[in-house]
């Protein structure tokens, strides 16, 4: 829906119904086009691991995707190129540069919501 107020154009977008959805083993990302930019609600069963599932879409050795999140729900640990490594969980907003490998941690889906890096995400 988009609304035009004073010039500028209000847009309301919903992610039961995403312009694009892009599906890989284990996981999914839903895409919404709004506000000249793309958003991406990353779904992540448990067992998936970036470096298995989606390098050999990309062909990549490492995540080149920059990343700005909200994580909703589950754990995932993040090991960057350099060596860094982390967690995140639930409720915490991470940014990840280019370079890194990540996975599932546990038994419950990761779920979080992202403003960078969605647009050629498993592309």
């Amino acid at each position: 829906m988009t609304e035009t107020t004073t010039g500028a154009a209000a847009e309301r977008k919903d992610f039961a119904r995403p312009d694009e959805v892009r599906t890989f083993e284990h996981g999914r990302v839903e895409l919404l086009n709004i506000g000249g930019s793309t958003i991406g609600r990353y779904t992540l069963e448990p067992g998936w691991r970036w470096s298995l599932h989606v390098k050999p879409i990309v062909g990549t050795d490492w995540c080149e995707a920059s990343h700005f999140q909200y994580q909703i729900s589950g754990h995932m640990h993040v090991l960057m190129a350099d060596g860094t490594n982390f967690e995140v969980g639930p409720g915490q907003v991470s940014t990840l540069p280019s370079g890194h490998d990540a996975w599932v941690i546990g038994d419950e889906p990761v779920i979080s919501v992202d403003w960078w890096g969605a647009t050629n995400y498993a592309k």
